[in-house]
């Protein structure tokens, strides 16, 4: 559970729920107008951006890591393949079938070692897998970003929408209140949509991207040297150069 996403939700919205209360009623900030326009015009542009059954992949792929993103440290994968390169050294291949991995392409990996499969099918297979997860990433940042981008939109189109029915019936003053609701609230609910939920998601997506593009890439390469029965201490050098320069100083030092 990443809590970092649940608490800056929570804030933002917090804060705002305790302006709102400090300067009136809640009841004048809830319009059911206003959140029709925005949420619906917003979900129903992101509809016609892409494909019905890409959508709703995209958004649980995009919630998934938002709200379960767990940061994987690379040197935590190199010390596991390291030790995966003991195991072998000392029980040979078939030894990995008792070992549990904390990746599931590193734990194929491994079972494709234990089960004798040449290089390059290893190679192919693994690399197809990174592919395709990071293509559900990239699918999922589009879809929050368009709707990071249709809530503020809608939200205009709900300021015009009440600014005509002001206009039109400036002769009942009855009718100006709800007509401004309609106008100001849909701003509002579409820079909160936009600004607290889709946006810093699409950040969260960007993020997860960079570093599982690295970890996966680092899982290929680890898993081909323990196949080709390299010694621990040379896959560990050589997978140091995943690490970014100011953290091999320290795994340098750990491994000393």
């Amino acid at each position: 559970m990443d809590l970092g996403t649940i608490l800056g939700i929570l804030i933002a919205f917090t804060m705002v729920m305790i302006a709102i209360f400090l300067g009136g009623s809640f009841n004048q900030f809830a319009d059911f107008p206003s959140v029709l326009i925005v949420i619906g015009g917003a979900l129903a542009a992101t509809l016609v951006r892409f494909p019905l059954s890409g959508i709703a992949s995209a958004m649980a792929v995009g919630f998934k890591v938002a709200f379960r993103h767990k940061k994987t440290d690379p040197r935590d994968l190199i010390e596991e393949i390291t030790h995966l390169a003991d195991v072998v050294r000392k029980s040979g291949p078939l030894g990995l079938e008792s070992v549990e991995v904390s990746d599931t392409n590193l734990g194929k990996g491994v079972q494709f070692i234990a089960d004798g499969y040449e290089a390059e099918f290893i190679r192919e297979t693994l690399e197809r897998e990174r592919d395709l997860y990071l293509d559900r990433l990239r699918d999922g940042r589009k879809v929050f970003k368009a709707l990071g981008d249709s809530a503020p939109a809608f939200g205009m189109i709900g300021t015009l929408i009440g600014l005509v029915q002001m206009l039109a019936t400036l002769d009942d003053p009855t009718t100006i209140g709800p007509s401004m609701a309609v106008a100001l609230l849909t701003t509002l609910y579409g820079a909160l949509i936009a600004n607290i939920v889709c946006l810093p998601i699409v950040d969260k997506l960007d993020s997860k991207f960079d570093v599982e593009e690295v970890n996966q890439t680092l899982i290929i390469d680890g898993v081909l040297q323990v196949r080709d029965n390299k010694s621990p201490a040379l896959i560990r050098d050589m997978l140091t150069a995943y690490i970014p320069e100011k953290s091999r100083q320290d795994e340098t030092a750990q491994a000393a």
